[in-house]
């Protein structure tokens, strides 16, 4: 893998990357080994120096094909005095197809964030940022758009992906009752006419030509996922380029809510 910059833009090998978005790390980040996981947010792992630490781990996915004893990770300490781990999981090394993935979901979010107020964002072009955590209900909506030529509204909800499987992004890797949730109230309310919706989407890896639901894993997902678009609601996607030293926003990739 080939990651290099010329003249503030991003390559990935020859081609030429979306730069604009990007999360650094600088020098914050040191490299471990990953020994266990102790349960859904908690690691053990090995620092350079041979202790062994708990590490908060911020992605409650399965994450089976990257979290493998003795696998390098890369770690982040915190100075929050209130946290009962000093160290959080940031990343990981996928040996068998050669990438950087990044194991916090809560990067995506941030991303997006930052691309929707520079509106950078080719697929929701049309659209500018309203407000993020938007509330409908007793639901609340990762980023609420508005229409820049009328007073049209849509709720776009992020999901991160890190599962590949030959080259296709799966989400998700792991039941998620929440996920399912939010996708059937976007359709409710596109249903009614109340809003647009959409869902975005992004993997935090760069080793992926679509995505797609993973329907023997969580079928209520993948079904819930079917019914939305048949009643309008959008869905895409993007990846990312992961390096110890940053995650950018790579560029669109297509979403199929039926898998092959």
């Amino acid at each position: 893998m080939i990651v290099k910059r010329k003249a503030g833009v991003l390559y990935f090998g020859d081609e030429e990357c979306e730069s604009l978005v990007e999360i650094l790390f600088h020098d914050s980040l040191v490299r471990g080994v990953f020994l266990e996981r102790l349960n859904r947010f908690v690691l053990e792992c090995e620092l350079p120096s041979g202790s062994i630490e708990i590490v908060h781990l911020p992605d409650p996915g399965r994450l089976k094909e990257l979290l493998v004893r003795g696998n390098p990770i890369w770690l982040q300490a915190s100075n929050d005095p209130k946290r009962k781990t000093k160290w959080s999981a940031v990343m990981t090394y996928d040996a068998s197809n050669d990438m950087y993935v990044s194991l916090n979901t809560q990067y995506p979010n941030r991303l997006v964030l930052e691309a929707l107020q520079l509106e950078v964002l080719e697929e929701l072009k049309e659209w500018r940022l309203e407000k993020a955590e938007y509330k409908v209900g007793s639901s609340r909506f990762d980023f609420l758009l508005t229409h820049k030529r009328n007073d049209q509204k849509l709720l776009l909800e992020v999901k991160s992906v890190t599962m590949v499987e030959e080259g296709v992004g799966r989400f998700p890797d792991a039941v998620t009752s929440r996920g399912a949730r939010h996708v059937e109230e976007l359709t409710h309310l596109q249903a009614k006419g109340s809003f647009q919706s959409a869902v975005l989407f992004i993997a935090q890896r760069t080793d992926l030509h679509r995505i797609t639901s993973a329907p023997e894993i969580d079928p209520h997902f993948a079904r819930v996922m079917e019914e939305a678009e048949d009643q309008g609601v959008q869905f895409f996607g993007r990846s990312c380029i992961v390096t110890p030293e940053r995650i950018s926003l790579n560029g669109p990739l297509p979403v199929y809510t039926k898998k092959d």
